[in-house]
């Protein structure tokens, strides 16, 4: 599951509403859903968090924090490390290899650790 469908699926818990009755509400269909909630489908239009927003009602934060989710919740990504160092490259090599190995604790650790990077 992505962070956008983890997100999504909150919100449809919160308001009770089942896939269908959002499907049927923003005109797209219930398997569609199911799919960004699952991430087997990339991440969703601006046009569709639009209508999810004003769907759920959301204040300003909220739909800034579901737009920011459904940017970085590709479910497969391409890193193109041309031009980068080869140090670089052997990283994200390795990070696409282990990923799926690697347990919710050292995943915080590495995103606080890269988020403080971007605060320096």
């Amino acid at each position: 599951m992505t962070p956008f469908g983890e997100k999504m699926r909150e919100l449809r818990a919160r308001k009770a509403v089942s896939q269908k009755e959002m499907a049927l509400a923003l005109g797209v269909s219930a398997a569609y859903l199911s799919a960004l909630e699952h991430g087997r489908r990339g991440a969703p239009s601006w046009a569709l968090v639009q209508k999810i927003v004003g769907y759920f009602n959301v204040i300003w934060d909220d739909a800034e924090e579901l737009q920011l989710l459904a940017e970085i919740s590709h479910p497969r990504i391409v890193v193109d490390t041309s031009g980068l160092s080869p140090r670089a490259t052997r990283l994200a090599n390795r990070l696409a290899a282990d990923i799926g190995k690697l347990d919710d604790e050292t995943l915080d650790m590495l995103t606080d650790m890269l988020d403080s990077r971007k605060k320096s």
